[in-house]
């Protein structure tokens, strides 16, 4: 009897835990096991650590200076002295004759650029898979990703030496009995001239990313169409372009969010050839009404507004592709 009932009372070891002590949690053991990764790992973690700070310093603490769009600033009394009106600079943007011609330039020149520059790098791509020789696609791909890295001073000085009133094109109009041709400076041609300008300069670039994209879909697809008899042009339809669809979501979805920043330096650099009301977008009304003119709140506010609405466009666009079964970005 005794040693049955020495044999029944439980002995506690120093290898058995208590009963009555808490185990660690499933969060605790995965918020130490990241300390640990995050201990043994920490060289990687130092080289993020430059990106973090640009994007803190030049991203997100300017953030706070959205203030002035509900302010009438002044950079004498700063953000805490300026007085403070509230909603009124946003009504101010409504009644604004400026604003809305430069809103009307800004969607013109971007719904251009979507219908024509965006498809533009695709059937690039598409074109340069269809060639058969390597040495062409790397002479024609190094052309045409080039202008991609000069800087828009120097583009437009290409184009006014090429399109300007002393240029070729200006000359082979002289000579067939048509004067005074001058594309530069044409106000009813000028929205065109900036969507070419901007396909001559970015084709190339685009090209690389979809080109990338057509590279990674799987060659026994091609050869199993091939072997069906499919030609180039089916293997195309029914290979290539839904292979490149994830991708062009993607970059859809972002262009859609830039839908109103049209390019600043370009438009900057040509407005005086113009004029304004063929040249005024969003980002040059708030540099000319903002930083040359002095009125920082009416400026702020457009930009303010502009982000905005490039927000709830990329919400938007992104949801679209969702339904459509394309992912979306997030």
């Amino acid at each position: 009897m005794i040693a049955q009932a020495v044999v029944d009372i439980p002995v506690e070891t120093p290898q058995s835990p208590r009963r009555d002590r808490p185990s660690p949690t499933g969060t605790a053991v995965r918020r130490k096991s990241r300390w640990q990764r995050m201990k043994r790992e920490w060289q990687m973690y130092v080289f993020i650590v430059p990106g973090v700070l640009f994007f803190l310093l030049f991203a997100y603490v300017p953030l706070a200076g959205n203030v002035v769009a509900f302010q009438d600033f002044s950079a004498f009394r700063g953000i805490f002295g300026s007085q403070w009106v509230g909603l009124q600079n946003f009504a101010h943007l409504f009644t604004d004759d400026e604003v809305m011609r430069a809103l009307a330039n800004t969607v013109i020149i971007s719904f251009l650029q979507i219908a024509f520059a965006f498809p533009a790098p695709i059937i690039l791509a598409l074109f340069l898979n269809s060639l058969l020789g390597e040495g062409i696609k790397r002479v024609i791909q190094t052309v045409v990703y080039l202008p991609h890295f000069i800087s828009w001073v120097i583009v437009i000085a290409i184009w006014q030496k090429i399109l300007g009133g002393a240029g070729p094109i200006a000359q082979l109009f002289e000579q067939i009995g048509i004067h005074g041709v001058n594309i530069m400076t044409n106000p009813e041609t000028f929205k065109i001239l900036v969507v070419s300008q901007v396909i001559w300069k970015d084709i190339g670039w685009g090209t690389i990313i979809f080109f990338a994209a057509i590279s990674a879909i799987p060659t026994e697809l091609y050869e199993s169409a091939a072997t069906d008899g499919a030609g180039s042009w089916r293997r195309m339809w029914h290979i290539t372009l839904p292979g490149l669809v994830p991708v062009i979501s993607l970059l859809l979805i972002l262009t859609v969010g830039n839908v109103l920043t049209v390019g600043f330096e370009q438009l900057l650099l040509q407005q005086p050839a113009v004029g304004a009301n063929a040249a005024q977008v969003l980002d040059t009304f708030v540099y000319f009404r903002g930083i040359a003119g002095g009125d920082w709140g009416l400026s702020a506010a457009a930009g303010l507004l502009k982000g905005v609405i490039a927000t709830v466009l990329v919400l938007f666009a992104n949801r679209i592709a969702k339904r459509l079964g394309t992912g979306g970005i997030f």
